[in-house]
């Protein structure tokens, strides 16, 4: 039978500037929530009683926003080095002891419940356990840009995090390191001190985001799931000069009533887009009662349904708007409201599609008292 695990702690290092990621790494969105939260809630999933996050001094506010809903964390400021850092998280956590605390990098997000297990039971046979990677690539030394001879790859590893270690052990290894040498990770701290570290098995997935490239390769990793939502709108006809649908104004002796502008394309294709999520419909988002979106463009709803997704991590695919009208004739004005839907969705013009039908005068369209229109949207979101 598998003992349980034992009670352990947490320090996520997130101090970094990621200069050649472009820019800080751990603050950027990835699925739909930023790179760090994805660490954070890993250690918090797999049993972590208290995760302390060091952070720049000026990132705290972007730690709040970061881990917002998160409990039993903190934060703390990170020094001028990872060392300095790993430092102030383990005062942080201002305790000794034999309890483990396991040390990750907050640019190394697809962290699963198997190697933090892994890691602690390896505590119980050594002082330190790391994840780490067998060099598949052959290698080779370089001078000046010429091969200069090959490497044997047989013994190398590469290491990845979380690294785990029993507290006093890491803080005295720690005490005992020379000042005016740069540790380069905690295992190293820990073996010059004469522990013994295990290499444990790893996960192919606990890459570094390093650099933009990975951000990208990040995203595919990502388990996604395709939804699709349908809308329907109805607006009636009135005194007018003009009409719009689709986001494009067409001249029309009549124009559709309502509280905003009416364009029932628009409105179908945000309800679609909405109904996609599971995030109500525009209604919700935009009621008729409030006086604010009197006479308002309706391409401010559709845009705040895409940015809703968009925040979830979510990819509209294509989107299909069929109006449904006897007058104005759509056809010659088509190609201007796809497009203007692809402009506003950041789509490319093939994933969109405007159709225009009638019913054959039968209906309230087909007595000319209103104009439909009904939306398809094709949205992939994480999870």
């Amino acid at each position: 039978m598998t003992s349980p695990l034992p009670a352990f702690d947490a320090i996520v290092v997130a101090a970094g500037s990621g200069s050649r990621a472009g820019g800080a790494k751990q603050w950027r969105p990835l699925g739909g929530k930023p790179v760090i939260r994805w660490s954070v809630e890993a250690l918090l999933d797999g049993g972590a009683e208290c995760v302390v996050v060091v952070v720049a001094p000026d990132d705290e506010a972007e730690a709040l926003r970061a881990l917002d809903g998160l409990d039993r964390w903190l934060t703390t400021h990170g020094g001028a080095d990872r060392a300095a850092s790993v430092r102030s998280g383990l005062t942080g956590l201002n305790q000794r002891g034999d309890r483990p605390v396991l040390v990750h990098d907050a640019a190394r997000p697809f962290l699963g419940r198997a190697v933090i297990e892994r890691c602690l039971r390896a505590l119980d046979h050594a002082d330190g356990a790391l994840p780490a990677l067998p060099v598949a690539d052959s290698l080779r030394r370089a001078d000046d840009g010429l091969v200069a001879g090959s490497v044997d790859r047989e013994r190398l590893w590469r290491a990845q995090t979380p690294q785990a270690f029993r507290m006093r052990t890491l803080l005295d290894a720690y005490a005992a390191w020379p000042d005016d040498e740069a540790a380069t990770d905690e295992a190293t701290v820990v073996q010059r001190a004469g522990g013994r570290v295990r290499i444990v098995e790893r996960d192919t997935r606990l890459m570094t985001l390093t650099n933009p490239e990975h951000i990208a390769i990040a995203e595919a990793l990502i388990p996604r799931r395709t939804r699709v939502g349908q809308g329907f709108d109805v607006h009636r006809w009135g005194p007018g000069s003009s009409v719009w649908l689709c986001g494009v104004e067409i001249a029309h002796d009549q124009t559709l009533i309502g509280h905003s502008d009416a364009d029932a394309g628009l409105h179908a294709l945000t309800d679609a887009i909405l109904g996609a999520m599971g995030d109500g419909d525009i209604g919700d988002h935009f009621p008729p009662t409030d006086p604010q979106w009197k006479g308002a463009s309706s391409d401010r709803f559709l845009v705040h349904a895409v940015e809703r997704m968009q925040a979830r991590g979510g990819r509209l695919i294509n989107v299909d708007v069929t109006l449904i009208c006897e007058q104005p004739r759509v056809k010659p004005h088509r190609q201007a409201m796809r497009e203007r839907l692809a402009a506003l969705l950041s789509l490319p013009l093939d994933a969109v599609s405007v159709k225009a039908t009638t019913t054959e005068a039968l209906g309230f369209t087909g007595r000319g008292e209103g104009l439909a229109a009904q939306a398809v949207a094709t949205i992939d979101l994480p999870g």
